[in-house]
C-alpha cells in the first residue's frame, strides 16, 4: 500500500458518489470547561474524580479545550478536508440536572459551533447521548430506573426543537452496551457499579430511551434523519468445540443481540432472554416498549473496533465465557486489526437486521504516537489501518451492502475515558500541556483519500470547494 497515493489502498470507485466522509468526537472527551457556562456535573465527572477510577486520576476537566478552541479546530478540520463531523451535545451542559429548560449559554455555544461548521462546509451529525448522564439523574436511579428514559426523551425533544433548523442528521444513542454493561455490570466506566441486574435494566431503558426520543423527534419534524449507533464486535469461537461455539453465541447475544434485536425486529431474541431473564430482563419490559424501540429509523449506525475470540468458562459470570482479542492484537489497546471483521459485521447487519442505509459511525485505532524531532507525527500503522478498514467497507458495498458513509475515530487525540490520556486515536496530535495541534501523517492521508474520491470521474462536482 502506498502512503502517497491513497487510491492504491482503497477501491474508491466502489464507494457511492455521495459517500459521507467524516470524523467523530464526543463532548466530554474534548470540550473541557467542566464547570463553566452553567454546565452541571455528569457521571463521568464524578467517576474520574474518584480515586482509582481513571488511569493516573486523569479527568476531562480540561481535555482538548475545544469549548474555547473550537474555531481553530474547525479551521483545521476544513483545512484537512473533512466534510462531516459527528459530535455529541453534552447533556449535562445543555440541561445541567437532566430536567427542565435548556441552559441558554450552552444553547448559544452549540448554535455558534454548528453555524461555524456550516460556514466551513462541514456537515454536522449530532449524537444526543454519548455517556455523560447528568449526575442528578444517576443519583435518582440512573439508567436502571425507567424514569431516566423518560427524562432523555424530554431532553431530546427540547434539543431537536432548538437545533432542527441547523441539523438534519441525528443519532439518539452512542453504544448503549458500554453505558449499561461497562458502567453498571463491570464497573469499568461511569458510574462504576457492579450489578448485573442493574446493567440489564439499564440496557433495556437505554433501548427504550432511543424509542421514546425517536417518537418525540418524529412528532416534531418527520423530515429529520434519525438513527442509533451500536457497538458491534465480531465474536468468534476460540475453537471448533461445541462449548466454545455456544459461548460465542451467548456472548454475541448478550453484547450485540441485546441492542440490535429490539431496534430492528421489535423483540428480544430467545437467545437474549436465555442469557438475561434470570437477571430481570423479562420483568423490566412493559407493554408497548418493544413497539417503541423498534419503530423505523432512517439509518443504522455501526461502531466497530475488533474481533474477539470466545472460550467457554463456567466461572465466567453471566456470559459463562472468557474473551480475548483475536490476533494480531497490535494496537496500544491490544485490540485486533482485521479489516475483514468490519466487512463481516456490515454484511451481518444488512443480512439479519435491516435494509436501511448503514453508516460506520466510528472506526479507528490507538497507537503509541509521538512527535519526532522534525515536529511531525508519523503514524504509518494508522494509515495502514484506515486503508484496510475502508477497503473492507468497499468490499461490503461490492457484496451488496448499502453503506453510505464512514466517520473516523477520532478527529483528534482526547480523553479516552477510564484510560485517561494514555491512548491516542486521533488523526490530529494534541499536546495536552500546551494544547498544540499537529496533523498526523494519517490525518493528511485521510484528507487526500477524500479528495481522491471526489476527483473520480462522475464525482467532479464533489471536488469543488
Amino acid at each position: 500500500m502506498s502512503l502517497l497515493d491513497p487510491s492504491d489502498a482503497v477501491r474508491l470507485e466502489l464507494l457511492p458518489r455521495d459517500f459521507v466522509w467524516g470524523v467523530a468526537t464526543a463532548a466530554y472527551q474534548i470540550e473541557g470547561a467542566h464547570d463553566r457556562g452553567g454546565r452541571g456535573p455528569s457521571i463521568w465527572d464524578t467517576f474520574s474524580h474518584t480515586p482509582g477510577r481513571s488511569l493516573h486520576g486523569d479527568t476531562a476537566d480540561v481535555a482538548c479545550e475545544h469549548y474555547d478552541r473550537w474555531e481553530a479546530d474547525l479551521d483545521l478540520m476544513a483545512e484537512l478536508g473533512y466534510p462531516a463531523h459527528r459530535f455529541s451535545f453534552g447533556w449535562s451542559r445543555l440541561q445541567p440536572g437532566g430536567r427542565g429548560p435548556l441552559n441558554p449559554v450552552a444553547v448559544a455555544f452549540y448554535r455558534t459551533l454548528i453555524v461555524g461548521m456550516h460556514a466551513r462546509g462541514i456537515t454536522p451529525w449530532v449524537t444526543l447521548y454519548h455517556w455523560d448522564l447528568p449526575q442528578e439523574l444517576e443519583d435518582a436511579g440512573g439508567w436502571p430506573a425507567r424514569e431516566t428514559a423518560v427524562a432523555f426523551a424530554e431532553y431530546a425533544a427540547l434539543v431537536v426543537a432548538e437545533f432542527r433548523d441547523l441539523v438534519t442528521d441525528w443519532i439518539t444513542m452512542n453504544e448503549p452496551w458500554c453505558s449499561s454493561f461497562l458502567g453498571y455490570a463491570r464497573g469499568a466506566h461511569a458510574p462504576g457499579r457492579t450489578d448485573i441486574g442493574a446493567a440489564v435494566a439499564a440496557g433495556h431503558h437505554l433501548n427504550l430511551a432511543h424509542g421514546l426520543a425517536l417518537q418525540r423527534i418524529r412528532s416534531l419534524d418527520a423530515s429529520l434523519q434519525v438513527g442509533i449507533t451500536n457497538l458491534i464486535q465480531e465474536f468468534v469461537p476460540a475453537s471448533e468445540s461445541e462449548a466454545d461455539r455456544a459461548a460465542a453465541d451467548r456472548t454475541d447475544a448478550a453484547c450485540n443481540g441485546f441492542f440490535l434485536d429490539p431496534v430492528f425486529t421489535s423483540r428480544y431474541s430467545s437467545a437474549v432472554h436465555d442469557v438475561f431473564d434470570e437477571h430481570g430482563l423479562a420483568s423490566v419490559i412493559q407493554e408497548g416498549d418493544l413497539e417503541l424501540i423498534g419503530a423505523p429509523t432512517d439509518f443504522a449506525g455501526v461502531n466497530h473496533y475488533q474481533r474477539i475470540l470466545v472460550s467457554a468458562d463456567p466461572d465466567g459470570g453471566y456470559l459463562q465465557a472468557v474473551e480475548r482479542a483475536a490476533a494480531p492484537a497490535d494496537t496500544s489497546f491490544g485490540w485486533s486489526v482485521l479489516p475483514e471483521s468490519l466487512s463481516n459485521v456490515l454484511k451481518r447487519v444488512a443480512r439479519e437486521c435491516t435494509s436501511l442505509p448503514i453508516y460506520v459511525t466510528e472506526s479507528g485505532a490507538s497507537y503509541a504516537d509521538y512527535v519526532t524531532p522534525d515536529g511531525e507525527v508519523h503514524d504509518p500503522e494508522r494509515v495502514a489501518y484506515f486503508g484496510g478498514y475502508l477497503d473492507a467497507v468497499a468490499q461490503a458495498i461490492e457484496e451488496g451492502v448499502d453503506v453510505r458513509g464512514y466517520f473516523a475515530w477520532s478527529f483528534m487525540d482526547n480523553f479516552e475515558w477510564a484510560e485517561g490520556y494514555s491512548k491516542r486515536f486521533g488523526l490530529v496530535w494534541v499536546d495536552f500541556a500546551t494544547q498544540q495541534r499537529i496533523p498526523k501523517l494519517s490525518g493528511r492521508w485521510y484528507g487526500s483519500l477524500i479528495r481522491a474520491h471526489a476527483a473520480l470521474p462522475g464525482n467532479g462536482s464533489l471536488a469543488e470547494g
